[in-house]
């Protein structure tokens, strides 16, 4: 890998997977009480489950269309929030967790793989790039992890 490309793809996988600026996805959720991932912050629309699982699935979305044109996207916007009443337990949490975690890994293979270019738009879709995909999970889960971190901040289960 050339010495550009090996700095692009190693400045996106830290702004994705570090955040840089801001708390990581893992930071936000870190020691959280079970309790509190269902709980909805007054004149607030939804809680940290439905923001987490949200995270999952278009990070998982944006997975797949990279990785080729057969892809079948979710309806937006009903597929990819859960419900708002949907309470979870400990086990499919950690599932979520771990399916974000195992994704966004993936993703960073994408990146690392030099038969894939950063800048060249994908034969299908309207002009993305493996690059812009990048930065859309970047900002993406950034601005849903500030989220977390507030509504946590609201529920007093948070440690800066």
């Amino acid at each position: 890998m050339d010495e550009n490309r090996r700095f692009i793809v190693e400045e996106l996988i830290n702004l994705i997977g570090k955040g840089n600026a801001h708390a990581s996805f893992e930071d936000a959720v870190a020691d959280i009480a079970l309790e509190n991932i269902h709980k909805v912050p007054e004149n607030l629309p939804y809680n940290i489950w439905q923001l987490a699982e949200h995270i999952r699935i278009a990070q998982w979305d944006i997975l797949e269309f990279c990785k080729g044109p057969n892809h079948e996207s979710p309806k937006w916007p009903d597929e990819y929030w859960p419900a708002a009443d949907e309470t979870v337990g400990t086990e499919k949490w950690e599932a979520t967790l771990k399916a974000i975690k195992k994704d966004r890994e993936e993703f960073f293979a994408l990146l690392r793989d030099e038969k894939n270019d950063l800048k060249l738009p994908f034969d299908y879709g309207d002009g993305q790039t493996l690059f812009r995909e990048a930065l859309l999970i970047a900002d993406h889960n950034a601005y849903h992890v500030g989220e977390i971190i507030i509504i946590r901040r609201l529920l007093k289960d948070w440690k800066s």
